[in-house]
């Protein structure tokens, strides 16, 4: 699925996540020593667990 989102939805799945994890949503993966939830939100989508999808028209 990461493979086939262009830029545009990846950057919204990122910002919607990382609101989440800012309102205080619990991680995904284990956080070391991120704090910024920017940055977790990068490393679950890099690890494929983020709870979002990508609608399209067709």
């Amino acid at each position: 699925m990461v493979e086939d989102l262009n830029r545009f939805e990846k950057a919204r799945l990122i910002g919607a996540r990382a609101l989440q994890l800012a309102m205080g949503a619990p991680p995904l993966i284990e956080v070391k020593d991120l704090t910024n939830p920017v940055n977790i939100a990068f490393e679950e989508f890099d690890k494929g667990v983020i709870p979002l999808v990508v609608l399209r028209d067709a």
